[in-house]
């Protein structure tokens, strides 16, 4: 599911550039005021209207996928290899103190 909606929002933000560079500026109106005819696939007023819902529809479909991204990652399980809760080691073997000589004989004469 989750990289489904990875495709989803890589394939919606494509299409937003595309289509938000087939859009005309604001400037471009003035230059057919001097003889440039206004050549759009869909008619004078047409295309800006198509492509300004297509634009506004696009725009949805990629903050829903920004949200649910957003809410699939905050709530991932998590997997570590190092634990939360240190591990219940064993006590520590206690070692038996070394064997010392009597006092009495000195430690080179030993039975």
């Amino acid at each position: 599911m989750y990289t489904l909606l990875i495709v989803v929002h890589v394939i919606v933000s494509f299409i937003l550039v595309g289509i938000v560079l087939l859009q005309q500026g604001k400037g471009a109106d003035m230059g057919a005021v001097f003889g440039g005819s206004s050549q759009t696939l869909f008619g004078s007023s047409g295309g800006t209207t198509f492509l300004g819902k297509l634009t506004a529809v696009a725009a949805g479909v990629f903050m829903l996928t920004s949200l649910g991204l957003t809410y699939m990652a905050s709530h991932r399980y998590k997997v570590s290899v190092v634990p939360d809760q240190p591990a219940a080691t064993a006590p520590a073997p206690q070692q038996a103190p070394a064997q010392q000589p009597p006092a009495d004989q000195p430690a080179g004469e030993q039975k």
